[in-house]
């Protein structure tokens, strides 16, 4: 069974179950999800109540006020297609739904996803450094 949960209390880095950021060249290491979890503004995480580890997360960054944007939707390759992604996208959304405007930024081959969760197309920028991408203090 899936539990899910909006805090960090219980999460450590042996918690995070491996193969977060799959593909990713350089992906973040448990210390750093964590880091980037704890200074998010909001964070809903999907936990496996058998093994008692983290195998999917979204986080937000918001002014609480007008404006939010969700940056990560991960759940893990083993956990993938089972509804945990739309689960964790609509608690989010459905947490921030007095707000303005939900932004978020995602490549073409997942916007039907979003799409079917409410959410409409939109033209954006952006910048990548690669450099920076696992989060490594420099």
């Amino acid at each position: 069974m899936i539990i899910y949960q909006d805090h960090l209390q219980g999460i450590t880095e042996s918690s995070v179950a491996p193969g977060f950021f799959d593909g990713w060249p350089n992906p973040p290491s448990p210390a750093v999800l964590i880091r980037v979890l704890a200074n998010s503004t909001f964070i809903i995480l999907a936990i496996d109540s058998d093994t008692k580890r983290m195998i999917g997360f979204i986080n937000c960054l918001s002014d609480k006020v007008l404006t939010a944007y969700i940056p990560l939707l991960e759940v893990i390759p083993e956990y993938q297609g089972r509804g945990i992604g739309k689960e964790l996208t609509a608690r989010m959304l459905e947490r921030l739904k007095g707000l303005y405007m939900v932004d978020l930024l995602c490549d073409p081959d997942v916007q039907e996803f979003y799409a079917r969760l409410g959410m409409k197309k939109a033209t954006g920028m952006l910048m990548r450094n690669y450099e920076h991408q696992s989060g490594a203090e420099q």
